[in-house]
């Protein structure tokens, strides 16, 4: 008896879909523009709801008190100084000069889904790009801690275009290491040691931003996650197929790759119910953290454009007028 099949696309190792190209997250740079990670977002902007995010953007570093003078902002005013010195005197700060931005980029195994256009794993490493050179553009330092099943590549912020190609060039090389039949175990501990190293590293007025399909997190991430949040900020990007939350009862179904197949009944209700549920946790996990932590949540699904669903969910800023 012969069954429909569905088969993924045949592409050589580097092929793009399956596997994520360095060409192609190189272009990327031209696509990062039109949005922003900072709180002044367009009203449609998912980080402009009711649940305020708490990311702050750039701090105010103190520089100096001096006199005060015509045309200083009042509200600067050291008034125990002025009343010491019996003049007026005033606080002078100046705006921090970058950023440090920490990505952490999934690429284990259960990132190496995609019913879609793309793997996962390719549309985690196409935010990564995007994140990464629109961070580099902004003037802001970008780090990262790249991730697989087994071990993390950790790349400590940095602000240059080197640095970008580095975090790359490591998603690259993560992401071609995927595949059936390797194998491959998947480790979901592996989220709560990555955010234990970030936790290590980000030390004060970082923004972390988790790129993931959130496979792993429990109550030990939440901890880790409180801890983090307390003097940095963060942002979950959660990476979906929408075959995850809605597997269609098509019955029995042959998923192949090369020649390796595996047979799957999709009218099977039991096997439809353990793929909703394990959607629906991750998510509520996700959204518990964010609820929790007030950390925006921007959802990346396997079957569009990335740069596209980035500016639908931060809002679309005309480049002139980029903050």
């Amino acid at each position: 008896m012969e069954y429909p099949r569905i088969k993924k696309r045949q592409e050589k190792r580097t092929g793009y879909g399956a596997y994520a190209d360095l060409d192609e997250l190189i272009r990327l740079q031209y696509k990062a523009k039109g949005f922003s990670f900072l709180p002044r977002q367009p009203i449609h902007s998912i980080l402009a709801g009711r649940h305020a995010s708490r990311l702050r953007g750039r701090g105010l570093n103190f520089e100096e008190i001096r006199k005060y003078l015509p045309g200083d902002d009042i509200r600067n005013i050291d008034w125990k100084v002025t009343a010491r010195l019996q003049k007026p005197h005033v606080r002078v700060y100046t705006e921090e000069r970058d950023r440090p931005v920490l990505l952490l980029i999934d690429q284990r195994i259960t990132m190496f889904f995609g019913s879609q256009q793309y793997m996962k794993s390719v549309t985690a490493a196409e935010v990564a790009a995007l994140s990464a050179w629109r961070i580099f553009s902004a003037g802001d330092r970008v780090g990262a801690i790249v991730f697989d099943d087994t071990d993390m590549v950790v790349i400590p912020p940095q602000r240059s275009r080197q640095q970008v190609m580095r975090i790359l060039q490591t998603v690259v090389d993560k992401n071609h290491r995927l595949g059936t039949g390797k194998g491959i175990r998947p480790n979901p501990d592996m989220v709560n040691e990555v955010m234990e190293r970030a936790l290590r590293l980000a030390k004060h007025d970082f923004l972390l931003c988790s790129i993931s399909d959130g496979n792993g997190i429990d109550e030990d991430t939440v901890r880790l996650v409180t801890l983090v949040t307390a003097h940095n900020d963060m942002l979950a990007c959660f990476i979906y197929d929408p075959l995850e939350s809605d597997l269609p009862d098509t019955g029995p179904l042959v998923v192949a790759e090369e020649e390796r197949q595996l047979e799957v009944d999709t009218s099977d209700k039991t096997l439809r119910k353990q793929f909703a549920d394990d959607f629906m946790n991750r998510r509520h996990w996700i959204q518990n953290m964010s609820r929790i932590r007030s950390i925006p949540i921007l959802p990346f699904h396997t079957g569009g454009n990335v740069a596209e669903q980035a500016r639908e969910a931060l809002g679309y800023h005309p480049p002139a007028r980029m903050v």
